[in-house]
């Protein structure tokens, strides 16, 4: 090889650090402008500016890449490592580290696989968290009073909706409106969902019973809003019964697991609301039937039972048969009776004669002459009994005036008030000596009191059941017990074997037990 001369490119021109970055930046940008780049998301990084750093990557080589913070909220997708995108942006350079880099405006999923991986990856991740979990999952009411509708106020949803449950059961809609499709949709519906949750149960706005969020069929890419991490957890979050009706039957979005039912379709979700009013007519009118056709069997049964009843009891006739001899014997006894009593009486009648007045006359001087005879010895009668009583009373009055009722009722009330003073001065004596046995006994009740031990020293051992421990054989190694002192309680754990050694009473224990004996016998009260 030949040697180049020292002099070699010593006529080139000389450009500062910042020239060339400057260069290499214009021709860059010259030369591509906006481009589509396709990979897979690498590095990505959202520092506290807001800005969003990114690497996208391929098998030979790694392209950085940067999204505006501005932007970074208007995009379709949220950048996950990971996921194969095609970004749409502007290529430049970053002179202060000499790289160049891709200016992102827009990102999308590079196909449907990417979009579904991603949408398995997030289902996963929410349900180990617990919220597609059924035990948490809510009854739908019966027949609400209102329903909440989260969709497009334009779209034929609402209107599908509103026409079924005209056709069902009539209620009252809430439309809270809101996007469908595209950046902001999954924002509006997390907000609408936990919208209608804020609504107090007595408010101006009726808090609706069930919530159904709906919108018509679309592409995944179309019904991504409602694979949001924000929308799930909105509806699982949800404290009224929630219906997603998202799509046709085939489309499956993150929120039909976390919704507490899954319609097929906006106009099934209604269906799901309401039961039929018809079916319900129909019902109520079968069971009205049944009503009428069982309660004329129990009134048909009753009365079976009743004619039954009344076979068993005797007839009124048979009641009557025996009441109605006796009356007709004994009115054959009457007719008899009074026939014979009027043959008697005009028998007695014959005997006596005729109701002259001479026999009448006769009759009544017989009988003035026995009153005269009555009256005269009513009268002797008076005349000797009063002299009688007279005397007699006059005898009485003699023997009173010796026991004048004055003297008696002074000397007995002497006696009295002498017996009055011996019973209240007995009296006195009595309760005097109960009160000394009493005080007697309450010292000896308090010397025996265990309570008085406790002051004096010692400790009551309980077992953890409460029951007092008499004998140290009783209790083993280990063994946890409870020492009551005179100011509380305390634990313990005997830690040794019990031995058998007894106490010795002194002469002092011996002559205080002979007189706490001589106490009880004294004591009579």
């Amino acid at each position: 090889m030949s040697k180049a001369p020292e002099t070699a490119g010593a006529n080139l021109p000389e450009y500062s650090v910042s020239e060339i970055s400057l260069a290499v930046k214009r021709t860059v940008e010259d030369a591509y402008g906006y481009v589509r780049v396709r990979g897979e998301l690498g590095r990505v990084s959202r520092p506290a500016s807001g800005h969003v750093y990114l690497d996208l990557k391929d098998d030979k080589a790694v392209l950085n890449g940067v999204i505006w913070k501005g932007q970074a909220g208007k995009l379709r997708i949220k950048p996950e490592q990971g996921l194969e995108v095609v970004c749409t942006g502007r290529l430049t350079t970053f002179p202060g580290q000499s790289r160049y880099q891709i200016v992102i405006d827009s990102m999308e999923p590079a196909g449907i696989g990417a979009l579904m991986a991603l949408l398995e990856e997030r289902r996963k991740k929410l349900a180990a968290e617990g919220l597609f979990d059924e035990a948490r999952k809510q009854d739908l009411p019966y027949l609400p009073q209102t329903i909440g509708v989260v969709t497009s106020e334009s779209g034929a949803v609402i209107r599908d909706i509103k026409h079924r449950l005209a056709d069902r059961f009539p209620r009252h809609v809430l439309l809270w409106p809101v996007l469908v499709q595209g950046e902001a949709a999954a924002q509006q519906i997390a907000d609408a969902i936990a919208g209608f949750n804020g609504l107090p149960e007595d408010g101006d706005v009726p808090r609706p019973d069930v919530l159904i969020v709906a919108r018509g069929g679309g592409s995944i890419e179309d019904l991504w809003p409602f694979n949001e991490e924000i929308v799930v957890r909105a509806a699982a979050a949800s404290r009224i019964p929630l219906i997603s009706a998202v799509g046709h039957e085939t489309d499956t979005t993150l929120i039909d697991f976390a919704s507490d039912k899954r319609a097929p379709t906006p106009t099934a979700a209604a269906e799901m609301a309401v039961p039929v009013r018809a079916d319900l007519i129909a019902d109520v009118k079968a069971l009205e039937a049944r009503l009428s056709r069982g309660g004329s069997r129990v009134i048909e049964g009753n009365r079976q039972h009743l004619a039954a009843a009344e076979r068993a009891f005797p007839k009124l006739e048979t009641l009557l048969a025996w009441p109605a001899q006796r009356l007709d014997t004994a009115s054959d006894r009457l007719s008899g009776s009074l026939r014979l009593y009027t043959e008697r009486c005009r028998t007695e009648l014959a005997r006596r004669g005729s109701l002259s007045p001479r026999a009448l006359q006769s009759t009544i001087s017989v009988a003035r002459e026995r009153t005269v005879s009555l009256s005269e010895r009513l009268d002797r009668a008076f005349g000797s009994w009063p002299k009688s009583r007279i005397e007699r009373l006059e005898s009485l009055s003699g023997r009173l005036k010796g026991q004048s009722p004055v003297t008696r009722i002074g000397k007995n009330k002497e006696r009295l008030t002498r017996g009055e003073q011996a019973l209240v001065q007995a009296f006195q004596r009595h309760v005097k000596h109960k009160e000394q046995a009493l005080r007697q006994e309450t010292k000896l009740l308090e010397s025996y009191s265990h309570q008085s031990v406790l002051e004096r020293g010692f400790a009551i051992v309980q077992s953890r059941e409460g029951q007092v421990i008499k004998s140290a054989a009783s209790n083993s190694v280990g063994d946890r017990v409870s020492l009551r002192f005179v100011d509380g309680r305390v634990g313990a754990e005997i830690t040794s074997e019990s031995s058998s050694d007894k106490p010795v009473k002194t002469s002092h224990d011996r002559k205080r037990q002979k007189t706490s004996t001589k106490e009880k016998q004294g004591s009579l009260f």
